[in-house]
Order: structure tokens, then sequence, then C-alpha cells
């Protein structure tokens, strides 16, 4: 018998979400787009082990994920990156 995969249902109410949309904000000048798509199965993993922890899943824009055709906007993953350190940076001042 085939597992299933952890799923994971994001916190709108998160601490850590509004995080990142205020960092993205600062960072951007503009609203963070906010959805729930196909992807964070590591979410899925670490929630179901440790189901109070606080989390977020984002990353580059990528197209035609786990295909031989799969592409990332190379800028969004600069944008990422810089959303990342921006966040870490901002946590300790909470």
């Amino acid at each position: 018998m085939q597992r299933r995969p952890a799923r994971w249902a994001p916190n709108p109410g998160s601490k850590l979400l509004a995080l990142f949309k205020d960092v993205y904000r600062k960072e951007f000048g503009g609203e963070a787009e906010v959805q729930v798509i196909h992807a964070g199965l590591e979410c899925g993993i670490l929630g179901s082990k440790y189901p109070n922890l606080d989390m977020v899943s984002f990353g580059p824009n990528i197209r035609g994920a786990h295909a031989p055709g799969e592409r990332v906007e190379v800028e969004s993953v600069g944008k990422a990156w810089q959303l990342l350190q921006a966040a870490l940076k901002a946590i300790p001042a909470r």
C-alpha cells in the first residue's frame, strides 16, 4: 500500500505569515500574493510531526515542476532570497 504524503493546511492567522507579509511590503512596496497551491510537501511532513509549528512556504516561480521541461524564473530566485534574508533579520525585532 502506497503511503499518501502529509497535507498541510496553511494558517491564515499565523504570526510568521504576518511577519513575512510585512517584510514583503517593506522590501518590494506592494502586497504579497498569498495563495494555497499544490506545493509545501515539506511543510506537510514537518507539520505532521510538529502540529503547533508556525511555518510558511515560499520560493521562486517555477513552471513545469518535476518534469523534463522544468524552468525557474531567475529574477524570482533573487527576490525569494531577498525576502528570506529580510524576514530572518526582522524576527528578533518582534
